[in-house]
């Protein structure tokens, strides 16, 4: 189904700086290629062809990123979502939700369910980020009357015990540059999954940790997915059910 959201340019500050300096390495390689001087010393052309090289890795690398934000991960998103069984009526959590990507395709699933999105929403993780820019989101894909947004942080989740049919989270957790922190979002994702809930931990880093972590918290079927690289690094989503009630 064709998007109406706008869900952001990830990691912008990386693709801007990428996009400039495989520019200006261009522009540098080709101005010193057809300098009269290069030809005379010797060490210039090398270096000019370097350059050149160099600034068509850092613009192609540039032009990937934002094809995946653009394109790849709205294509990753179905897939994942896909892999689970939906009856309509679960309620479901995104754990750090940016401009909503997860939480409105989730929600896209549920008929009589509900879907939460808790963000800290910093524009430097992506751009344009706000919980404003999320809502209208919703209200194009007209799922805001299933959707409910909160401020907050993933350490410290707002929510009892053992609501929640399904937790996800996409490339945010590893935004918590502390292992100790990553660690307890990850306990706290446990603590509110229901007993047979099923939790999807998607990131660009940590993926190891993450399996460690939901098995120390006792969850079980716990498995990784083929990386995919629509940012570059490796995305690898982290699989696993919380075992019934006995």
């Amino acid at each position: 189904m064709k998007s109406k959201a706008d869900y952001g340019l990830d990691a912008p500050l990386v693709v801007r700086r990428l996009a400039l300096g495989g520019l200006a390495l261009l522009c540098a390689g080709i101005v010193l290629c057809i300098l009269p001087a290069t030809s005379q010393i010797g060490w210039l052309r090398p270096w000019a062809l370097r350059g050149i090289t160099a600034s068509i890795g850092c613009l192609a690398t540039a032009g990937v990123m934002f094809w995946g934000s653009k394109v790849g991960k709205l294509r990753l998103r179905d897939r994942l979502l896909a892999t689970f069984s939906w009856r309509g009526d679960e309620r479901v959590l995104d754990v750090g939700c940016g401009h909503g990507l997860m939480l409105i395709g989730a929600a896209r699933q549920l008929t009589t369910g509900q879907a939460i999105g808790i963000d800290l929403w910093k524009k430097e993780d992506q751009a344009g980020n706000s919980a404003d820019a999320t809502r209208e989101n919703l209200r194009r894909e007209g799922v805001a009357e299933r959707v409910e947004l909160r401020d907050c942080d993933a350490r410290a989740l707002p929510f009892e015990d053992g609501i929640f049919d399904v937790v996800l989270s996409s490339w945010a957790l590893h935004n918590i540059y502390e292992p100790a922190g990553r660690a307890q979002a990850v306990r706290e994702i446990c603590r509110v999954l229901k007993p047979g809930g099923r939790v999807a931990l998607t990131d660009i880093r940590h993926a190891s940790e993450y399996a460690r972590e939901l098995r120390l918290a006792s969850m079980g079927n716990v498995r990784r997915s083929w990386p995919n690289f629509i940012f570059v690094t490796p995305t690898v989503t982290v699989f696993a059910e919380k075992p019934p009630a006995p």
